[in-house]
């Protein structure tokens, strides 16, 4: 039975495509970068910087990504809850510790938690000693902060093979949200098509 449910924010609480289109346009223009939102796309799960990475860009990193952040809020506006989340999360909280693993940077996520005024306490970003996705580091974080030694008990909600890679290296259940930026994953069989279907999914399996 599941009691401890950890929350990726990007393609699962929040439909931030159109904000991240946006975004790395603005990168693309003023930095001079060649490579196009779609190249961006599939790297999304991992932390900024190892995005760049994959993509080979390794100038300038530290400006991409205040030009990255800066848009980002701006455009705040067209960053979107999916359908239902607010109320589903309220349910859930009424039987399941919630938590959050994300690879946004902490001012933004603790901006969104907090304009939507969802009930989410227990939040883990990407920090100095603690790896991003698709390592472990951050849902044991989580684990550890709230003293929950259970791993059976624990389930991480994502949309990438990103998630899928965390959650399997912190041996702890996956829930995949395929409405978010992939739509299968290899090697998963189940998934929720929106995020209020979570509520069925658990407790089919209790």
């Amino acid at each position: 039975m599941i009691k401890l449910l950890i929350l990726d924010l990007d393609g699962v609480i929040f439909d931030t495509e159109r904000n991240m289109i946006k975004s790395w346009d603005e990168v693309r223009k003023k930095h001079g970068i060649s490579k196009k939102f779609e190249d961006y796309r599939k790297n999304i799960g991992l932390p900024f910087f190892k995005i760049l990475k994959n993509l080979k860009i390794k100038k300038n990193q530290k400006n991409i990504q205040k030009t990255y952040k800066y848009y980002s809020i701006k455009n705040n506006d067209k960053i979107k809850l999916f359908p239902k989340v607010k109320s589903t999360l309220n349910k859930l909280k009424k039987v399941y510790l919630l938590a959050v693993v994300t690879s946004k940077d902490y001012d933004r996520t603790i901006k969104l938690i907090k304009k939507y005024k969802l009930p989410l306490k227990y939040i883990s970003c990407p920090k100095k000693n603690l790896r991003g996705k698709p390592f472990p580091d951050q849902i044991n974080y989580i684990m550890k902060k709230i003293n929950f030694k259970n791993r059976s008990e624990v389930a991480y909600v994502g949309d990438t093979k990103y998630d899928y890679m965390s959650a399997k290296k912190a041996k702890v259940n996956f829930i995949h949200a395929s409405y978010g930026f992939e739509k299968k994953i290899k090697g998963l069989k189940t998934s929720i098509n929106n995020f209020f279907e979570i509520i069925d999914y658990l407790n089919e399996r209790k």
